[in-house]
């Protein structure tokens, strides 16, 4: 099976309220339409200051990925920022276009901390940051059926990946998790305005190629690491990885995985000098435990031997 076919056929209607294919509601049922009967304009603020109305101005009529963030979150926010950025560049022109995207901030960030956040990310245009009060962000959050944790307690907040289509109402939370290519696949294909045809669901599967590597390592690769580095393909939004398994000792490489935050509050050196060339963005913390540190280095260290090897390896 193609990658993400399963992902996204399993997740395709997720619902807001009582129904999830609520443009199908009779009319005569008090059941909301997920419209403007249901979406309030709850007027936010973007990086630039401006002022936007979340239904009218944000979401009406359009395809939309929506995350929520606060810009000194050193967990999850981190990676989602990154993931939605892959999602950037694999949207390419259609992103502002057919597709919009947005980041809102849970905290009350000022538009100037936006602003820093987004160049510490490369953020490219087209990506549009929100901020508002407390209160308002937390009753959008509400609406887009996300999980309202502990206010005082945001460094395990809900980090779903909220996409939708406002016209045909449907909406769908992935994971901060998700591979960005099945992201981009969901917004392009399944929750564009016309039904997909066969050719274009073909095409998009196949540009998804298949997993080839289904260890534990691999996968943990794939869903925190491969959006801020490679290993062997040059820098990201963080350092190539090539040969960073045998290069580093074993327990500094460890710890720096499991916890980066601590280290980089220790100051330890290796950290502290790595930040300046990556846009002083630190590596977040990603909860992992021991074994999972193991898978992904001992992946490191077979994607290295892989590479040695060269193009006769795979024959």
């Amino acid at each position: 099976m193609k990658r993400g076919l399963a992902l996204a056929l399993a997740a395709f209607f997720l619902a807001l309220g009582p129904s999830v294919q609520a443009q199908q509601t009779p009319a005569s049922q008090s059941r909301p339409q997920y419209h403007g009967d249901y979406f309030p304009n709850i007027v936010l603020h973007d990086q630039d200051g401006r002022a936007v109305r979340f239904y009218d101005d944000v979401i009406r009529g359009k395809v939309v990925a929506i995350n929520f963030v606060y810009t000194t979150c050193t967990t999850l926010c981190p990676l989602d920022t990154a993931q939605l950025r892959r999602l950037q560049q694999l949207l390419g022109d259609r992103l502002g276009r057919d597709i919009f995207m947005y980041s809102v901030s849970i905290n009350g960030d000022s538009p100037e901390a936006l602003r820093r956040y987004m160049r510490t990310y490369d953020v490219g245009p087209n990506w549009r940051f929100l901020t508002g009060s407390r209160e308002d962000v937390t009753r959008l959050q509400r609406l887009l059926g996300l999980r309202i944790d502990d206010p005082n307690d945001l460094r395990n907040h809900n980090a779903s990946i909220v996409l939708g289509n406002e016209r045909t109402a449907q909406w769908i939370r992935r994971a901060a998790y998700e591979n960005p290519q099945n992201l981009a696949e969901l917004l392009t294909v399944f929750l564009q305005n016309s039904a997909p045809n066969t050719s274009r669901r073909s095409q998009s599967y196949a540009a998804a190629g298949e997993v080839t590597d289904n260890s534990r390592g691999a996968y943990l690769f794939r869903t925190r690491c491969q959006s801020c580095h490679t290993i062997g393909g040059g820098d990201r939004l963080g350092p190539d990885l090539a040969g960073v398994a045998t290069a580093r000792p074993p327990a500094w490489l460890a710890r720096w995985i499991r916890e980066p935050d601590i280290m980089i509050a220790e100051r330890d050196p290796v950290a502290t000098a790595m930040l300046p060339r990556y846009r002083n963005l630190p590596m977040p913390n990603l909860g992992l435990g021991e074994a999972e540190v193991a898978a992904l280095i001992e992946h490191m260290r077979t994607q290295d031997q892989r590479r040695t090897a060269g193009p006769a390896h795979g024959h």
